[in-house]
This record gives structure tokens, sequence and C-alpha cells, in this order.
């Protein structure tokens, strides 16, 4: 799997504002925390707001919160309106890609490629991230020393 700047980014920022649940944040204080550009982070903050992940208020009061609890938003869901689909082959979904003769079967591998991510993106919010408390299942899997690997 291999993720964009500008998802890693927008994930990023996305925990910083689940992180500050009570009060806006400006996209300057999340561009310091996150390490990020600052003129990109803000084409994400419009991003995530136009994706109904994030609002945002202008002023010296204003800055950038999340537009629902984060524990109901997935990395999945933030993942999608950033960058589209989880996954694609060749610009096409996996079920749309037809292969012939001896390959036939790597569809099917696209496909459970495609289950395999939406099983841990979907399961895991900003506030597991936020937090620190990952899912047991997650957990799990990262503590397997291959799969640092």
């Amino acid at each position: 799997m291999r993720l964009s700047a500008r998802v890693d980014y927008a994930l990023r920022a996305a925990a910083e504002l689940a992180a500050s649940p009570d009060r806006p944040l400006t996209a300057e204080r999340i561009a310091k925390a996150q390490e990020i550009p600052p003129k990109f982070l803000e084409s994400i903050l419009l991003q995530l707001r136009r994706g109904g992940i994030a609002h945002a208020q202008r002023g010296p009061e204003g800055g950038y919160w999340l537009a629902r609890p984060a524990a109901e938003i997935s990395l999945a869901e933030i993942i999608r309106v950033v960058d589209g689909p989880l996954a694609h082959i060749r610009g096409q979904r996996p079920e749309d890609v037809g292969y012939g003769g001896s390959a036939a079967a790597l569809q099917e591998v696209w496909i459970a490629l495609r289950a395999s991510e939406r099983e841990i993106l979907e399961l895991v919010t900003l506030a597991d991230v936020a937090t620190g408390k990952l899912p047991d299942r997650v957990r799990d899997l990262a503590a397997n020393p291959s799969a640092w690997e």
C-alpha cells in the first residue's frame, strides 16, 4: 500500500484536531505540531472541510475542528476524502480489471487486498490514533516482528 504525502499529512492534521476537541486549532499550529508545510496544509484542510471531516471559522478566535466526534471518523474516510477510493489498479477499481489466462486470479488478489486494507482503515478511528489506544486487532498485527520489515 502506498499513501501519498497529502494523505499522510491529512491523517496527521486530523489526529491533531482530534487531540484538541475543545477548541479550534489554527492551521499554523497544526503545521508546526506535525511539521507539515503550511501552504500544503491549507489545501488539505480545505479538502477536509469540503469532505465533511472538519469545520472552519475565520477570525481571531477561528481555526479548524472536527465536524463529528473523533470516534466516528475512520482513517478510511479521510483517505477517501483526500485521495479517492482505497485501491485502484492503473486507475480502475479492482472489480473492473479483468485478466485472462494464468493471471485471472490476480483480480481476486486485488479485491482481497482492498478488503484487508478496508478492514483496518475502517476499524481505526481518529480517537484511537489521538489517544494511542489502537484496537486489539491492529496491535496484534503490529506486534508481529515481520510486520516491521
